[in-house]
């Protein structure tokens, strides 16, 4: 997702004008849990400002401080004084509208050690693949395909005993997905595989991010089926003769310019468009400019970023307070 991470944790972009991280944890209290606990290395001091400031509805939140990453596993393993009981683990990156009491009531009808939601996707090679037996019990984990196939991805969603903590190394990074899994399995533990209904993305890239946005303003995710687009966040200003596509979602405190035309985009908080300016299939990070007549498609500004009058560019990345001057050589 960078440059949007230079100075963002991935869980904290704006997601429909809100923190991704706030959709998951009212997903999550909408499906009865009452507690969540949190945890990263990056950029850690902003996740603090997001918590102290914000919430005021279940589930309360635990933050736990990981101080040298410890990966999948084992910042799971560092909650385990929290965790006496069948729990849930979740990716802080994947958009989904699961049911969630659905899930848990699976695990525990086959009397699981570990269930795992799986995602139908139709090319598997940025995820690879889970294999299942005809009950659902999974029997691999393969790496990520060289060609293009379909099947059942990881979806990101685990529920979990506690007693897989106890299999977890301490002291160093542990994958959830390449050691704690795959030693699960060969072990004979009881671990299934939950073919999961509904809408799943992962948003990891700026491409999955923006095309989030469009499926739900196309109300293709529960809780976004009555949005219609444009969404402007409060403050924003569009100026006289510019135009707005339905697929656009704007932050707070955002300006457009007079003449200025956009469609498919993201912008977040207090970034601008000037006159007679283009945005086209991009991102806009907090508190970028693309100056009068410039031109963009498929572009990603980080935070503060400019792009200065009259450029015009294709798939531009541009960094953290960097200024765009002339169009990249292609990519």
């Amino acid at each position: 997702m960078r440059p949007l991470t230079e100075t963002i944790p991935k869980p904290l972009l704006p997601f429909m004008n809100r923190p991704f991280l706030d959709q998951v944890l009212d997903h999550l209290g909408r499906h009865g849990v009452e507690e969540a606990i949190c945890s990263s290395p990056y950029l850690e001091s902003v996740f603090h400002d997001f918590l102290e400031s914000r919430r005021e509805v279940p589930p309360r939140v635990r933050w736990i401080t990981e101080e040298e990453p410890l990966g999948t596993a084992g910042a799971i393993a560092g909650a385990g004084e929290h965790l006496s009981d069948t729990f849930l683990a979740l990716n802080g990156d994947v958009l989904t509208d699961l049911d969630i009491g659905e899930l848990v009531r699976f695990h525990r009808d086959r009397g699981a050690e570990a269930t795992i939601a799986l995602a139908a996707v139709d090319d598997a090679r940025p995820f690879g693949l889970v294999e299942s037996d005809r009950d659902g019990r999974v029997v691999a984990f393969r790496e990520k395909p060289a060609d293009l196939i379909p099947g059942a991805i990881n979806a990101g969603t685990y529920v979990l005993e506690p007693g897989v903590l106890e299999r977890v190394p301490s002291g160093r990074m542990v994958s959830i997905e390449r050691e704690t899994f795959p030693a699960l399995i060969e072990s004979g533990a009881p671990v299934f595989g939950y073919p999961a209904k509904g809408y799943w993305r992962d948003l990891g890239t700026p491409e999955a991010y923006l095309a989030a946005h469009v499926d739900a303003l196309e109300g293709r995710i529960e809780g976004y089926r009555d949005v219609r687009g444009p969404v402007l966040g409060s403050g924003a200003v569009v100026d006289d003769g510019a135009e707005v596509g339905p697929l656009v979602v704007a932050g707070p405190s955002v300006r457009v310019g007079s003449g200025a035309r956009l469609d498919r985009a993201v912008l977040h908080a207090r970034s601008r468009v000037g006159a007679n300016a283009g945005v086209h299939d991009s991102i806009l990070g907090p508190a970028s400019v693309v100056e009068d007549g410039a031109q963009l498609w498929g572009a990603v500004l980080a935070e503060g970023a400019s792009v200065a009058e009259g450029v015009r560019a294709r798939d531009a990345r541009v960094g953290h307070g960097e200024r765009l001057e002339s169009a990249p050589a292609s990519r």
